[in-house]
């Protein structure tokens, strides 16, 4: 089984580098990057510091690489805060000095196409923080889901085990960044389903995955997947972006890993709810139940030929949703499938 780094929790006050590693939508959208910006001082107490890159479409990508290096480096940094996600992460890893970051360990924070960095730290034996970007979940709209508040203050200061719990109300439901005024005005929310399970079995094991999107890129370049050995003992996460594709797309994901053998490595497969609506995309709550549970057996569809018995738990609040909480990528999780109870440890 992999071995892992412990890293340094942050204190009131710490320093953290904000960075955008693949769309520099800050440039284009700013006022939801400075809200979230103001939540780092205001909500959490820590201070943000920008690196060149950070409010730069289409940056090159040894330039967002040398941020990234110069951001762990810096001892000032306790942490790293990325904007948003995007599309070309796994072109600009290429460029990164490994020996950097093995040097300057410290928490890594983001999700979607920033999947990539995260499994580059995972490969070194650092872990990392699947969640919350400072766009999207820091800068929402009227203000934070406490359920994401609450899990970024655990995972990053506090520490501990985690109850994870679904939350009552959801949304995937956008407002255009265009217009500033739209961030004065609530999200829709809708009802949640709850989790849903499959599979028996008290299991723990170590987080490794990400966004199904960028580990098929991962899974096609071949060049920065784990070694097979260092998946026993795992637990997958996985979840699906705002491109919302059909089911057979994380099915075909999954099936793929089987062939390689990983089903029978993985103790568990953890799945965030899917986004089913975008603004090219407006789907109504009948199109995203349908959508939603396509996926949901088109998953369990695929694992359970590979593997007939592990706990599959899906409609988890990670990924492309809100509210959001962290997982701790390369960190531990419990899931107790018997009693529907799962635990995160920060």
């Amino acid at each position: 089984m992999k071995k892992f780094l412990k890293l340094e929790k942050l204190k009131p006050g710490d320093q953290v580098a904000i960075l955008s590693p693949s769309s520099g939508l800050p440039q284009v959208f700013p006022h939801p990057f400075e809200l979230g910006l103001k939540r780092l001082r205001e909500v959490f107490d820590l201070v943000p510091k920008e690196y060149t890159t950070t409010r730069i479409m289409n940056a090159p990508l040894k330039d967002r690489a040398k941020d990234i290096m110069d951001a762990f480096a810096d001892p000032a940094n306790k942490a790293i805060f990325t904007s948003i996600g995007g599309s070309d992460q796994l072109q600009l890893i290429k460029y990164l000095d490994p020996q950097v970051f093995l040097d300057n360990p410290k928490p890594f924070i983001g999700y979607s196409d920033n999947t990539h960095l995260h499994n580059f730290l995972w490969n070194l034996g650092i872990p990392s923080y699947y969640g919350c970007a400072v766009m999207t979940n820091l800068g929402m709209n009227v203000e934070m889901f406490p359920m994401t508040v609450n899990s970024i203050k655990q995972a990053l200061f506090a520490g501990g085990e985690y109850e994870v719990t679904a939350s009552k109300e959801y949304n995937d439901i956008g407002l255009s960044w265009s217009d500033p005024a739209n961030l004065k005005i609530p999200r829709t929310m809708e009802p949640n389903d709850g989790l849903y399970w499959d599979g028996e079995g008290v299991v723990e094991g170590t987080l490794w995955g990400g966004c199904v999107e960028s580990l098929i890129f991962q899974s096609t370049a071949g060049k920065y997947l784990p070694k097979d050995n260092d998946l026993e003992g795992v637990v997958l996460y996985l979840e699906t972006a705002e491109d919302i594709p059909e089911s057979w797309v994380p099915s075909y994901l999954i099936r793929g890993f089987g062939e390689r053998g990983w089903l029978d490595k993985f103790k568990a497969v953890i799945v965030g709810r899917a986004k089913a609506w975008e603004f090219d995309k407006p789907n109504d709550a009948k199109q995203k139940a349908e959508y939603r549970k396509e996926q949901r057996d088109s998953i369990v569809a695929a694992i359970r030929h590979y593997n007939k018995s592990i706990p599959i738990v899906q409609n988890l609040d990670f990924g492309h949703t809100d509210p959001q909480i962290l997982l701790p990528s390369g960190g531990r999780i419990k899931i107790d499938a018997d009693s529907k109870i799962i635990k995160l440890v920060y």
